[in-house]
Parts: structure tokens; C-alpha cells; sequence
């Protein structure tokens, strides 16, 4: 059941985003290219950044709460959760990008989900775009993985 709707709501973002005006077969092989790197680079970057505000969040935490900012605190732990989230997707991915499988192809998407859901707690205009844009590349290289 759930397989089916997990595969019904990909089906419906690729029908969407089949719309757009598709991207040329040498950018979309640039892209393949360099979408495990860049996989890789950002996992990284993000794991780090979300252990280190994990550590600004237990250190900044209690003065918050004594100030009144529980819900501030609470909302930058949930933000280090999702990105660490995201970031470990990532870098899991990266082995089967290198290797062009639907395994990597997929882990990423659910990255950006990830990454998306984030955006949209956070009220973040500009991030919303972003993972729209990443959508767009997504699903422009997704044929190239089997």
C-alpha cells in the first residue's frame, strides 16, 4: 500500500515537472556527472553543519528557556534533525550515483523531499525555490538511472 502511493507521488511529480521544457542531453550527462560530487560535497557540509548546531543548540538552549524561547529552541533542534536528515541521505547515495543506480537516483529524491518539508516549516520562500529547482534537475536526469 504504501509502495504504491510512494510510487503514485513520484509519478505525479515527474508528470509535473515533465512539463517544463526539457534540458539538452549534454547538460543533462554534465549533471550525471557531477551530481555524485556535489552528493557528496554537500552531504558532507551538511553533516558537520548539523553536529555543529546541535552543539550551539545544547549550549544555547538553557538561556533560551530562561529567556522564554523554549519554541526557539525547539525549532532549531528540529532544523538540525531534518538537515542531518538529508545530509546522511546524501552521502548514502553518492556509492550508487557513481554507479548510476535507481538506488541513488532515489535516496536523493527523498533527500530533497526532506529538504523541502524543511523549507516549508521554516517558511523559507527562497528554499522552496531551490528544492523546486532541484526537483526540476532531478527528474531531467532521473532516465539515466536503471
Amino acid at each position: 500500500m504504501a509502495e504504491a502511493k510512494t510510487k503514485a507521488f513520484m509519478a505525479t511529480l515527474e508528470d509535473t515537472f515533465a512539463k517544463l521544457p526539457p534540458l539538452s542531453p549534454s547538460v543533462r550527462e554534465v549533471i550525471v556527472t557531477i551530481a555524485p560530487w556535489l552528493a557528496l560535497i554537500f552531504g558532507v557540509l551538511g553533516v558537520l553543519g548539523s553536529l555543529s548546531a546541535f552543539g550551539l543548540a545544547a549550549v544555547f538552549s538553557p538561556v533560551a528557556a530562561l529567556g522564554g524561547g523554549v519554541g526557539m529552541a525547539t525549532t532549531f533542534m528540529v532544523a538540525a534533525v531534518l538537515s542531518l536528515i538529508y545530509s546522511v541521505a546524501m552521502l548514502v547515495a553518492t556509492p550508487s550515483l557513481f554507479k548510476k543506480k535507481a538506488f541513488g537516483w532515489t535516496l536523493l529524491f527523498w533527500s530533497e523531499v526532506v529538504s523541502l518539508v524543511a523549507q516549508v516549516l521554516y517558511f523559507s520562500v527562497v528554499g522552496v525555490l531551490i528544492s523546486l529547482i532541484a526537483f526540476y534537475f532531478l527528474f531531467q536526469i532521473k532516465s539515466y538511472y536503471k
